[in-house]
């Protein structure tokens, strides 16, 4: 094929640089095709193992409570080797759940902090920490208690989480603290709920105004 002047000048251009340039612009080329074939592997990596966690769950969630022993082995499972999906963390619950069942507050208070911790979930975290903070509070250890209710928790969660705190504060005698935190779960807590009224109440309790609340 001939070409005119320009045209070759245009050519012999394209080689130069080509020559000059031509390896890394294949490495480059081949980079991007590694990375996005690395991505679409890791994205089909990542959905095979929330199904089989799924999986997994669905059986934990059947097992039957009395099981305790059993329902600690699938949540570890799911806690170790899957703990990159939302299943971990609610796995955590439930065998922290059945271990208060069966009066090992221990397992349960190392279960809920792991899920405190690690959830995917900002309720699961939420939930996590309201029961092990709750735990501490019937162990009467208030300030580790405390501690944990000072994490961020999930917004649907402040009512319930300040109510808490409300009643740690109490049962160390701080009247005016525990009046705040009831005050605060009163504005968070849905209105015509129970533990609005039940909120409410220990409020009252302590004298406080609650017009307007």
């Amino acid at each position: 094929m001939a070409y005119d002047l320009e045209e070759q000048e245009q050519l012999d251009e394209f080689k130069a640089w080509w020559k000059k340039n031509g390896k890394l612009s294949t490495t480059l080329v081949l980079t991007a095709l590694i990375a996005y074939a690395a991505w679409q592997g890791y994205g089909s990596y990542q959905d095979k193992k929330a199904t089989e966690a799924s999986v997994l769950y669905q059986a934990l969630v059947v097992t039957e409570s009395s099981k305790v022993a059993d329902i600690k082995t699938q949540a570890t499972k799911l806690t170790t080797d899957y703990a990159g999906t939302p299943y971990a963390g609610r796995a955590a619950i439930l065998s922290a759940k059945a271990s208060l069942g069966a009066n090992d507050a221990k397992s349960a208070k190392t279960q809920l902090e792991w899920a405190a911790k690690n959830a995917k979930e900002s309720t699961t975290k939420a939930i996590a920490s309201l029961q092990l903070a709750g735990i501490l509070f019937e162990e009467k250890s208030y300030a580790a208690a405390l501690q944990i209710l000072t994490n961020d928790a999930d917004k649907g969660f402040m009512g319930l989480k300040e109510d808490l705190k409300g009643d740690i504060y109490l049962a160390q005698g701080k009247r005016a603290e525990a009046k705040k935190a009831y005050e605060t779960a009163l504005n968070e807590l849905d209105a015509q709920g129970r533990l609005q009224q039940y909120t409410r109440q220990k409020l009252e309790a302590l004298g406080s105004e609650t017009t307007g609340v």
